[in-house]
């Protein structure tokens, strides 16, 4: 009895805090306007080879939604704009599109959420927009009637194009027009507990305005920043600066507890002549950067400290989809399961894969002499740019993701010295390799630490023993920058092993 009192109490102990295996912030779009895709079952198998932890889809195809089955790959399903008007007039509709596309296959199909239409208040349909919340109370009371209402949820999907204010991300406000509408339906997922789901897609933000600071900007890599004056943050990337826009908008509303999820982002790898951005590098810059920086678990500068459930757009080319060329190159893989270009997905190469690595002290070819860190007086938010965009270019950062190496002190100027440094030793001895927009320079002090050891100074990282790494103190052990204190993971578990050293003790102590 004791000993089972004891495993239990170890079981809840580890529940509290995440797997650095587990990413469950990253899905991808699974889009099927295509004639070339292979077969549902070779998708799934695709996908457990990858850290996708969700997916989305358009529809529900049903041999999708079973050849997911036993994954654990959380499943999005949508109803199609062309089912609102039979499901807001009819609840008994659906109730039966709910028997038809759920409740053959939950729960072994994780079915996690139901978007109702997509984009659909930019519909040129006015009577389309009147009929989705309506269509979303309907599904709702249908999950409810067939007690599924508190584990699959209900939303709807918006455009950026929503938003009538995205500059500075702390104005940001809903287009006038569309206020009235969405009042009710963010009530809907604020009574329900859903999510605001939205596409922000630096990719045409960059289309809009092509300079080549932009392009940074939107690609995470180093930039001077765009400041927002009335908050006295400043901006790395485009990314966090759309979804802290909507994160003011719902704010502006009365209604800033409602969670956000990037229903859709992403970036064309080939496009027309004439279309400005799409090109692997960029592609692989954007998304590579994107999975870099929810990885690491810093949030936005609004909503700290935890990253946004993000799907990137998209599994696969759809080859028959209309419009620009760019439209049918978003793909992450090709189809025949190769990568159309490596973003760090596989298992196998993640920091938070299956990898004995990303625990492990990094080694490593030394090719330079000393070691890059970051410069006094680097903001916090220059140097996350840094850690995502070092991150990005195909170094292990493992060892500053939860359960590494190095993530202790889990603070940005800790993780940013070990990202920069091992960028700069994989790199060609070039002082420029260390300059991370004028944020980094070269020490001969060896920033090595506990059993985190900084490859570098020409000796294979060792460097003098016993040298403490200047990052390292005590006011930035426990404490992020918003404030929010990290858990004392080694202080709770000595606890907990004593407690049960205590109920074993009394158990033999009694028999």
């Amino acid at each position: 009895m004791a000993i089972s009192i004891c495993f239990s109490l170890l079981l809840i102990f580890l529940s509290q805090f995440p797997s650095s295996h587990a990413e469950p912030f990253i899905g991808v779009n699974y889009g099927q306007v295509a004639d070339n895709l292979p077969p549902p079952s070779e998708t799934a198998k695709l996908l457990q080879t990858t850290s996708i932890q969700k997916v989305r889809l358009y529809g529900a195809d049903p041999a999708i939604i079973k050849a997911l089955a036993g994954t654990g790959v959380g499943i999005v399903i949508g109803a199609a704009n062309g089912d609102l008007p039979s499901l807001a007039a009819d609840p008994n509709a659906a109730s039966q599109w709910i028997s038809a596309n759920v409740l053959p296959f939950y729960p072994a199909s994780k079915i996690i959420l139901i978007t109702v239409g997509n984009e659909v208040l930019l519909s040129t349909d006015p009577n389309l927009a009147n009929q989705l919340l309506p269509a979303m109370q309907n599904v709702q009371k249908a999950l409810e009637a067939a007690s599924l209402g508190g584990k699959i949820k209900v939303s709807t999907v918006h455009a950026m194009s929503v938003l009538g204010v995205s500059e500075p991300p702390s104005s940001g406000s809903f287009a006038s027009g569309y206020q009235a509408g969405l009042k009710g339906v963010l009530q809907f997922l604020s009574d329900t507990g859903s999510l605001f789901a939205v596409n922000p897609y630096p990719f045409f933000a960059y289309q809009s305005d092509p300079r080549p600071e932009t392009l940074a900007f939107c690609l995470f890599q180093p930039n001077a920043g765009r400041p927002d004056h009335n908050t006295g943050i400043t901006y790395m990337n485009m990314f966090d600066a759309q979804v802290d826009a909507v994160h003011s908008a719902l704010k502006s509303m009365g209604f800033e507890k409602v969670e956000i999820v990037v229903a859709e982002t992403g970036w064309a790898s080939r496009g027309d002549p004439n279309e400005v951005g799409p090109s692997v590098d960029n592609a692989k810059a954007y998304n590579g950067n994107l999975i870099a920086h929810l990885r690491s678990m810093v949030g936005t500068p609004l909503m700290p400290g935890k990253s946004v459930d993000t799907y990137i757009f998209a599994l696969y080319d759809e080859n028959l989809k209309t419009g620009p060329s760019s439209e049918r190159a978003f793909g992450l893989f090709k189809t025949d399961h190769s990568m159309a270009y490596d973003v760090g997905l596989a298992k196998s190469s993640t920091g938070s894969s299956s990898s004995n690595s990303s625990s492990q002290t990094p080694s490593g070819k030394v090719t330079s002499t000393g070691w890059c860190v970051p410069k006094k007086g680097a903001t916090d938010e220059q140097l996350q740019s840094s850690i995502d965009w070092a991150c990005g270019q195909g170094i292990d950062c493992g060892p500053i993701q939860p359960g590494g190496a190095c993530f202790e002190p889990n603070n940005v100027a800790s993780h940013a010295a070990f990202a920069m440094n091992m960028y700069f030793q994989k790199s060609p001895k070039r002082t420029t390799d260390c300059d991370f927009s004028q944020t980094a320079t070269i020490t001969s002090q060896n920033p090595s630490y506990n059993s985190c050891v900084y490859p570098g100074g020409g000796g294979g990282g060792a460097g003098s023993a016993g040298v403490m790494n200047k990052y390292v103190n005590s006011d930035k052990l426990e404490s992020k920058k918003n404030g929010a204190v990290e858990p004392k993971v080694y202080s709770s578990l000595s606890f907990l092993i004593i407690i049960m050293s205590l109920i074993l003790h009394v158990y033999v102590m009694g028999r």
